[in-house]
């Protein structure tokens, strides 16, 4: 099950950039749609509550090149609770991850 994250009220910025996410014999992990390349990148997520720290993961042939501290935004960003061998969590994925410009004064 995907959970669809409302992010408007949410801003974005980059903690780490992406890196190839492997498995534990060091090869990139492929999706298991669309058999592309798995990236993925911390991002800290603040809203008027306070802040949190979740990676991301995406699926695409090249990662977007993010700076440390960049703003950004996740497009379809969604939840996908998991539980395997008696542990559990919330997995992060999105379909693109978008640098927001900065904006340019008048």
């Amino acid at each position: 099950m995907e959970l669809l994250i409302d992010t408007s009220r949410k801003s974005f910025t980059t903690g780490r950039p992406f890196e190839r996410k492997v498995d534990e014999n060091g090869v990139q992990r492929l999706d298991r749609k669309t058999r592309l390349p798995l990236w993925a990148a911390q991002l800290v997520v603040m809203d008027e509550r306070g802040a949190d720290t979740i990676v991301v993961t995406l699926a695409t042939p090249e990662p977007p090149q993010l700076q440390q501290g960049q703003p950004v935004t996740p497009v379809h960003l969604v939840a996908q609770p998991w539980s395997r061998n008696g542990r559990e969590g919330v997995a992060f994925r999105a379909d693109e991850v978008r640098a927001l410009s900065a904006a340019k004064s008048a």
